[in-house]
């Protein structure tokens, strides 16, 4: 049974007016962010699927060169693939 008091959290932090406004603006400010980012990846998808069936370049492809200029990493992902190769051809999968 209780006696009807609360333990105070020690895991609850209070916050002074000033941080809470700017936690407040971070997350608004983040939010817009993220919807920009998202409606660009969408308007980069649309570009992708337009020039892929134009080109007959299969979209998974370009959006894979797209990464791969992005983040400049062709021999990481060479180095990947011949792992892959290495196991299709130890699996004598064809």
């Amino acid at each position: 049974m209780t006696d009807g008091t609360t333990t105070p959290n020690p895991n609850v932090r209070h916050y002074s007016a000033d941080d809470i406004q700017r936690l407040k603006d971070l997350v608004r400010e983040g939010c817009v962010v993220k919807q920009e980012v998202k409606d660009l990846n969408e308007g980069l998808g649309d570009t992708v699927k337009a020039i892929a069936e134009e080109m007959q370049i299969p979209p998974a492809t370009l959006r894979k060169l797209i990464t791969v200029a992005f983040k400049n990493n062709m021999s990481e992902e060479r180095d990947r693939f011949e792992e892959l190769e290495d196991l299709v051809e130890t699996l004598g999968i064809k």
